[in-house]
């Protein structure tokens, strides 16, 4: 009997190494985790295709949500046998995405996709070149022919102009956008929006900013800019007014005792809202390498899912654009939403005297369900008076 069961093993031991390698080497990957609540999203750009081979950690696609467009990088190098999805198409989260075989042995000679690329530009660049020089002799060789004799005028006929043809373009809208457009609607239809104006003198904090931009920029490696000094002092003032930094949920009022401030930041697929977390622990440097670092993600198209979630207070910068004034929405579920606009010189009236300054009107949107007049013309009055006198954000008075 023992050795009945000896040489079964053996002969299913044989027929195992048998089978052909490829059988284990080829795998699905599934659509992967994108973050928080984002459940489906839709392919914007598939970058490799069947039988393209992949190093680990390229970029095999672009997979577009509600909130973010997110890279789906390969786990493995490997050769791409299948794909399950194509441009535009609808895909889940954990749903097959793409076969790769990681036992096929990558081209002789390949390079890399970075390097590829770049031996592209230079053949290009090395074309133009050689084709300019070649018609450079050839222009300074030819000689021009003899003029001919002018012919004579002829009457022309007047020209008869037809309109232009008038088309219209439908595209599909983006998710983002679609989610962006849901969201704002949301918010004008659910909250009791009321915007209140003040204008803020910038004079002080232009001279503050200039007199310790060096040293500022010698010790901390960063531009000290002016938004540093509007999230102090929103920081400031949210702590003094603890209502403008809570939220309605229900029939309870939810207060906060850490300040998250989401920064509207403009990118090429739409407006996005990171958020700075914990902000009343930050310094003006910390707050300028964070905007920095958001910023740039927002222009690569980098910014998460998680760089968005939570915000308790949004900080918006229209007069980058040049906005004189507007009225913000609400980024949901927040209760203020404040709008820097453009700074312009402005005739004002200073000791009986009338002289120019730097002016910018500052615009507070809220829920008036939860925040009172009196509330909110204070907290914008207060944080226009730390900004005119910065002193008093660093003695906290």
């Amino acid at each position: 009997m023992r050795q009945f069961a000896i040489s079964l093993f053996k002969v299913s031991q044989t027929q195992f190494a048998q089978i052909p390698k490829f059988y284990f080497s080829k795998k699905v990957v599934n659509v992967p985790t994108m973050g928080d609540s984002i459940t489906e999203g839709d392919v914007k750009e598939l970058q490799k295709k069947v039988g393209d081979y992949v190093n680990q950690d390229d970029v095999i696609a672009l997979i577009e949500t509600d909130k973010v467009t997110i890279d789906i990088r390969c786990a493995d190098s490997g050769l791409i046998t299948q794909m399950f999805a194509a441009d535009g198409a609808k895909v889940e989260v954990g749903k097959p995405f793409y076969e790769i075989d990681t036992s096929a042995a990558k081209p002789a000679g390949a390079p890399a996709a970075a390097e590829t690329k770049k031996e592209e530009k230079k053949e290009q660049k090395q074309e133009v070149k050689q084709e300019q020089k070649q018609e450079a002799p050839a222009a300074q060789k030819s000689t021009p022919p003899p003029a001919a004799k002018p012919a004579e005028k002829k009457p022309v006929a007047p020209s008869v102009t037809t309109p232009a043809q008038r088309t219209e373009k439908r595209e599909p809208m983006s998710r983002m956008r679609q989610r962006i457009a849901q969201r704002l609607k949301d918010a004008q239809n659910t909250y009791a929006l009321l915007t209140t104006f003040q204008e803020c003198d910038m004079s002080a904090v232009m001279e503050a900013r200039e007199a310790m931009q060096k040293d500022f920029q010698k010790k901390h490696n960063v531009k000290l800019g002016f938004s540093s000094f509007f999230v102090k002092a929103a920081v400031k003032q949210l702590q003094e007014q603890p209502i403008v930094n809570a939220v309605i949920d229900g029939t309870d009022i939810v207060y906060r005792n850490y300040i998250d401030i989401s920064m509207a930041v403009a990118t090429p697929t739409g407006l996005m809202v990171p958020v700075l977390r914990n902000c009343e622990r930050l310094s003006f440097a910390d707050i300028e390498k964070t905007l920095i670092d958001l910023a740039e993600k927002g222009r690569q198209g980098k910014i998460s899912a998680d760089d968005m979630v939570g915000g308790t207070f949004t900080i918006s910068n229209g007069g980058v654009f040049g906005s004189l004034m507007g009225t913000p929405i609400i980024n949901a579920p927040q209760s203020a939403i404040l709008g820097m606009h453009a700074i312009v010189n402005r005739p004002v009236v200073r000791n009986d005297q009338i002289v120019a300054r730097p002016m910018m009107y500052l615009a507070l949107t809220y829920d008036h369900r939860i925040l009172d007049g009196k509330d909110a013309a204070t907290f914008l009055k207060k944080l226009a008076t730390s900004i005119e006198d910065p002193r008093r954000i660093l003695l906290d008075v």
